[in-house]
């Protein structure tokens, strides 16, 4: 079995509503549910060996627009969420993924011996990740509280806007370059992240941030969980002057497996086959190479093709790329070394 660290997915949001609801989250991950794609039985099924955790502050009931006659649909953005509901949210959050790691339903892992250490004895490997900053001060002076709680991964934005930059909206078709890029603030958070070592993930920024990003930061680029805009152009999507500078910073682009980012109409079908998965794998890894390709599910936050179904099918994929022809040396660099070997250097090992 092929093992796979993962770029990035939601189950915090899940056993975060189901805690709110009455829930045990840990019970819920250690013993295993029917509900979303992740807990530990059905990771071990499928090779999951870990994954960054996102924190994410819900923005109401956003839902895609219906597509029109063409296929194509724009959804408004979210709007600005303010700080402290959102900090509340990420606290609760994160006592989560501590409680989690106290009960020993996973590790929660500050560094790669931690991964590898968690990999070897079975154990999931969680990286608490920020997705969207709304839970940062202004003077990002909690952001040594959260480094020190465990985060190493953070995206500046969702698909929204807040005080450190601009977020792309969920659209198809559309460029990336939608709106303004970083704010005054989102430069010191860039560089505030350099010095702690915490991964930028640049998957839901507009183009213009990504490349303010590019010129600030030290660190390789990451884009955890976007695909090809050459094959799917919805905005969230990374286009091939994206891919290059990725490449060139040494980073890596996870491939999201949401149904509205592999297929060519970017409709929300679970019939998407997996053929379409390694559609974007071969695209992206003839664009950057195979040490810039990693695997970015979008587990609990997407609709995933149905031959995935959840965390139990990863060895699905492990297989497809197998009969493309892909040697077991680059499946494991596509699986997780490649994520390892960019986390090692941007969290100074």
């Amino acid at each position: 079995m092929e093992l796979v660290f993962d770029g990035h997915n939601d189950v915090l949001l899940r056993l975060w509503r189901n805690h709110k609801a009455g829930g045990d989250p840990v019970a819920e991950f250690a013993s295993g549910t029917s509900e979303g794609h992740i807990d530990g039985p059905r990771a071990r099924k499928g090779g999951l060996a870990g994954g960054f955790c996102a924190i994410y502050i819900p923005s109401g009931d956003l839902v895609l627009a219906e597509p029109d006659a063409q296929g194509h649909y724009n959804t408004p953005l979210a709007a600005p969420l303010d700080y402290y509901p959102s900090l509340t949210i990420a606290l609760e959050k994160a006592a989560i993924a501590v409680r989690l790691d106290r009960a020993g339903a996973w590790r929660l892992c500050r560094s790669t011996a931690d991964i590898r250490k968690a990999m070897a004895d079975g154990v999931f490997a969680a990286v608490m990740h920020m997705e969207g900053c709304e839970p940062l001060d202004a003077n990002l002076d909690n952001l040594d509280v959260f480094y020190a709680a465990g985060l190493r991964s953070l995206g500046p934005v969702w698909s929204r806007h807040n005080i450190f930059g601009h977020g792309v909206p969920f659209a198809f078709p559309m460029s990336p370059d939608t709106a303004l890029g970083l704010t005054d603030l989102g430069f010191e958070l860039v560089k505030q992240c350099n010095r702690l070592g915490i991964v930028i993930d640049l998957s839901h920024i507009t183009e213009k941030g990504f490349w303010d990003v590019a010129k600030t930061s030290t660190m390789p680029l990451v884009a955890s969980h976007s695909n090809a805009h050459a094959l799917t152009p919805v905005a969230r999507n990374l286009t091939d002057r994206q891919m290059d500078a990725i490449k060139e910073s040494g980073g890596i682009a996870g491939l999201n497996y949401a149904v509205t980012m592999l297929r060519e109409d970017a409709r929300d079908d679970g019939a998407t086959p997996l053929s379409d998965m390694v559609r974007h794998i071969n695209y992206m890894v003839e664009r950057m190479g195979i040490d810039h390709v990693g695997l970015g599910s979008d587990f609990d936050g997407a609709t995933v093709p149905r031959e995935i179904r959840d965390a139990a099918g990863n060895q699905n994929l492990v297989a497809a790329l197998k009969t493309e022809g892909y040697a077991d040396e680059d499946v494991a660099k596509l699986c997780r070394e490649n994520w390892l070997r960019v986390m090692a250097t941007t969290w100074h090992e």
